[in-house]
């Protein structure tokens, strides 16, 4: 069975989303922790709630970017968990801790991929008046929202459409492709080749 940690910086309604999904046995897996930067997250609250072990990494303690890194990833390598999945982590992870764990460690993010990365996704998919938006579930890297690819789901946009009527739409496909994600990951069902991530039978 493998161990799960998640790094969540806010509501955690997507860690929420693995919770139900372990515990009703979809995902054959262990949470074994809750990494956070911001101690009132209410993430935190949905942790202890499911009985999930909670380590505050709180980056305003420290005095320099660079502390807080060492922090982090000293924390990682402690939980020693076979995947990290960041759910709404609102920090880019140092060049260093992105290398070291790149194969275990992946992110969703509320657009299709490589369109709208970064912040605001939605917002900027409204802007740009695009008719299709989803989640992208991927591998994390060096760069930001830049790994391979594991699942897109897609959403349609309507023209009466504001960035919350978006988010919602698309945080609800976020609730199924992450935990789709995690599954085939812990059921060793994919592999990177390259650029691309190849999902395999089961």
């Amino acid at each position: 069975m493998k161990r799960i940690a998640v790094l969540a910086s806010g509501r955690g309604s997507n860690f929420q989303a693995i919770i139900d999904r372990v515990n009703d046995g979809y995902i054959n897996a262990e949470l074994v922790c809750l990494i956070t930067d911001k101690p009132g997250a209410h993430s935190v609250k949905r942790a202890e709630d499911a009985g999930i072990p909670v380590k505050i990494v709180d980056y305003s303690s420290f005095e320099s970017r660079e502390e807080y890194n060492k922090k982090l990833h000293d924390s990682m390598v402690e939980i020693n968990a076979d995947l990290f999945v960041l759910t709404g982590y609102m920090r880019l992870l140092d060049k260093k801790t992105a290398k070291e764990f790149h194969e275990k460690m992946i992110n969703i993010h509320p657009a299709l991929l490589p369109a709208f990365s970064g912040l605001n996704a939605q917002r900027q998919a409204v802007s740009y008046g695009v008719k299709v938006a989803g989640c992208t579930v991927h591998f994390v890297d060096e760069g930001m929202d830049t790994g391979p690819i594991i699942l897109q789901h897609f959403v349609p946009v309507f023209d009466d459409d504001d960035e919350e009527k978006l988010t919602e739409r698309i945080l609800k496909e976020e609730h199924i492709a992450l935990p789709k994600a995690i599954k085939l990951f812990c059921e060793d069902l994919i592999k990177i080749e390259g650029r691309k991530v190849r999902i395999f039978n089961n």
